[in-house]
């Protein structure tokens, strides 16, 4: 057993054996939160752990196994099939009957398809297995909403700086660790930076750096051949200031900021696809329609990540970052959306007008195509709400102009869209 466990990498030999061990991620598995409480009371529900390689998922479903001492079973979604995971569930229905909890983890959970993911949801509805997913996608793009509907999503940040230190304390003073190995300051920094909040990249480097001096104090030269240039040196803060940076610039209407952020978190290692999604958001939420065409052009560069990939795929996130830096702007379907959200949520929910209701239950209603201007006086929300006020720039001015011709406030429109558009730019 001596000789195995010393043939295993850092990380693994560093995996936690309890909560007192775990490093990071205190408002998961801090002293007193939920999440810590359940599994110490062996009393655990499903759950999806997301965030990036290296932050203590897959040491904390380790901790979990421990604690439950359930049948535990592991699948990885990439080299997984339907019938593997059915043999699993079978095996968790079983143990119900006999008063046994079984765990079923899978790994990068993101990659099983909607027939496999649909495979999981009677059994982790029913409680007959305990659902652990692991993975570094948004959930929200890679799970389907019924199965993310039954399970609880805990998110995990990128290790910060202090958390590495502490990792650093623990590699070097631990038995099973390296015992006694001094790095400098200097290089110490170095590593952190290079690591990004990664625990798993920032430990291998300090074996690799280990095995190469024999356990003696690495010099800077050494170390920066160790991290080598696939490793930019970016801390977690620095990750947020540059996608913070990169929105603001856009919204700002400042295309070579803009692609300078987003140039810089590409060479961090940043995922292309985060890059991509932020880029639709920012064209509904920052430009809506002011420029309709922005939203498509946000799409084509994330289908482009997902189907060209990279390095290429760099040229049509840049391509997406210019247009929506130089495009107008106007946060109206944001602001809209905001107001809607917020008058349901405190209650305003009036009942559908009897004309606007399903099948034989639709009583009065005028088709508006009957009418001219395709529009007809009547109530459509008892309790008027004008959310929607486009802002006169781009299309949104047209758009204000046409609902203003069609509910006969003005005689005509003078010019046609594309006029409009063009005069507004």
């Amino acid at each position: 057993m001596e000789l195995f466990e010393g043939r295993k990498p850092l990380p693994a030999r560093l995996r936690p054996k309890d909560f007192s061990e775990f490093v990071g991620q205190k408002h998961i598995v801090g002293e007193g939160k939920p999440l810590r409480k359940l599994v110490e009371s062996r009393e655990i529900h499903s759950l999806i752990l997301v965030g990036p390689p290296g932050t203590g998922k897959t040491a904390l479903v380790h901790l979990i196994k421990e604690k439950l001492k359930a049948d535990f079973y592991e699948l990885n979604a990439v080299t997984s099939t339907v019938s593997d995971v059915r043999r699993v569930l079978e095996r968790g229905r079983e143990n119900r009957k006999l008063g046994r909890k079984t765990v079923l983890f899978i790994d990068e959970i993101h990659r099983f398809n909607r027939s496999q993911q649909d495979a999981l949801l009677p059994d982790t509805e029913e409680g007959n297995v305990i659902l652990i997913g692991a993975t570094t996608e948004n959930p929200y793009f890679s799970l389907t909403p019924a199965l993310r509907s039954r399970v609880k999503i805990y998110r995990f940040k990128p290790l910060s700086r202090k958390d590495l230190l502490e990792l650093y304390r623990l590699a070097t003073t631990k038995k099973n660790g390296l015992p006694g190995f001094k790095v400098p300051e200097p290089i110490l920094n170095l590593l952190v930076n290079a690591s990004a909040g990664d625990g798993r990249k920032f430990l291998n480097f300090l074996e690799e750096l280990h095995t190469l001096t024999g356990g003696k104090e690495p010099d800077l030269e050494l170390a920066e051949e160790v991290v080598g240039e696939g490793a930019p040196p970016i801390t977690e803060d620095q990750r947020f200031d540059l996608i913070s940076a990169l929105i603001k610039s856009m919204r700002g209407s400042d295309p070579d900021a803009a692609l300078h952020y987003a140039v810089r978190l590409l060479e961090a290692g940043e995922d292309p696809k985060f890059i991509a999604r932020r880029l639709v958001i920012f064209a509904s939420e920052d430009i809506g329609n002011a420029n309709p065409e922005a939203l498509l052009v946000a799409n084509a560069a994330l289908n482009a990540v997902l189907n060209v990939g990279m390095p290429e795929a760099a040229i049509n996130l840049a391509q997406a970052v210019l247009y929506l830096s130089t495009s107008l702007k106007s946060n109206a379907v944001y602001r809209a959306l905001k107001e809607a959200q917020k008058d349901v949520k405190e209650g305003f929910r009036p009942e559908v007008p009897e004309h606007l209701r399903a099948g034989k239950r639709n009583r009065g209603y005028k088709y508006p195509h009957n009418y001219e201007r395709n529009w007809v006086d009547q109530e459509y929300l008892k309790e008027k709400r004008e959310y929607y006020r486009p802002k006169k720039i781009g299309f949104e001015k047209v758009q204000e102009k046409w609902l203003r011709y069609m509910r006969g406030e003005t005689d005509k429109i003078e010019t046609t869209k594309e006029k409009e558009v063009d005069d507004e730019v």
